[in-house]
């Protein structure tokens, strides 16, 4: 085979992996691939394209504009050949539930519990999948639990509700001691930026006030440890008080800055035959039901 016919899921996979990890490294542990291996299936793929995907010429991997087309595409190619597998699968088959964390803040067991009492028939599996999507555009989960913008192509989204936002702190810092804070107060301190979660960027800060030091991770066992080292602090919302408590760090309300939408993200095709009772429960638990 050659050309556009030498083109299997797994190199679209394998892409997606890559695109959404940002590093060929990351994709092959995600993968559970070695580096070459990966290295040597986006070649392929870019040879049968005949264009360049990713950026090579950089420190950091990043896609080129044809890699940023062919992402979307790609993403909606494996959902609909998920949907395809789905098709002839029975309805008592668990639905499956992505989050990249904290999942759905003080509404998570409720809703867990509601959903047993009412769909005793229909496991539900919630997930944790470190990826922006949480594992949604490559077809790993049927509805996601996500927080902030949403821009993956044939996503549909609902918002299910918005959460303040606090500063977690190395558990001695000084800051604690205050019972609030501004975004002001942190912007000499160095921020920790989850990549996963995608909530929290330097754009919080006015342009002539910005942090200037960073340190990145990827997902939130990593950003909790190194703030508890004292490496840096973080801003998220109140749902990681609840469900990520940690000796280490602790949590001060951030006055000053915007709410976080909270959304429920499925994908725009024929999916799980319980995904919109599961969508109905979660609003109505939401709003106090």
């Amino acid at each position: 085979m050659s050309g556009l016919s030498a083109i299997e899921l797994r190199h679209l996979r394998c892409f997606l992996a890559i695109a959404e990890e940002g590093s060929v490294t990351r994709a092959a542990l995600r993968l559970r691939l070695t580096q070459p291996a990966v290295s040597r299936t986006l070649a392929a793929l870019e040879d049968a394209l005949g264009v360049r995907l990713v950026d090579r010429s950089t420190h950091h991997l990043a896609l080129t504009a044809e890699g940023r087309a062919f992402r979307d595409k790609a993403a909606v190619a494996v959902a609909a050949f998920e949907d395809a597998l789905d098709a002839g699968r029975s309805t008592r088959r668990p639905l499956r539930l992505g989050h990249a964390w904290a999942a759905a803040g003080r509404y998570t067991t409720p809703l867990l519990r509601r959903w047993r009492e009412t769909h005793p028939d229909v496991p539900l599996d919630l997930l944790r999948i470190d990826d922006r999507s949480a594992g949604l555009t490559r077809g790993a989960v049927d509805v996601a639990l996500l927080r902030g913008t949403v821009d993956a192509p044939g996503l549909v989204t609902e918002l299910l509700t918005t959460e303040r936002r606090v500063a977690a702190l190395p558990a001695d810092s000084p800051l604690v001691a205050r019972p609030r804070l501004t975004l002001a107060d942190l912007a000499h301190q160095t921020i920790a930026i989850n990549t996963v979660s995608g909530t929290t960027t330097l754009d919080l800060w006015p342009g002539d006030r910005r942090p200037t030091a960073t340190i990145t991770v990827a997902n939130t066992d990593d950003w909790l440890a190194a703030i508890a080292a004292g490496r840096a602090v973080g801003v998220t919302t109140t749902a990681t008080t609840g469900m990520h408590p940690h000796p280490g760090v602790a949590y001060v309300p951030l006055v000053d800055a915007p709410r976080v939408p909270v959304v429920l993200a499925w994908r725009d095709a024929a999916g799980h035959p319980a995904l919109r009772d599961l969508v109905a429960l979660a609003h109505e638990v939401a709003s106090g039901g």
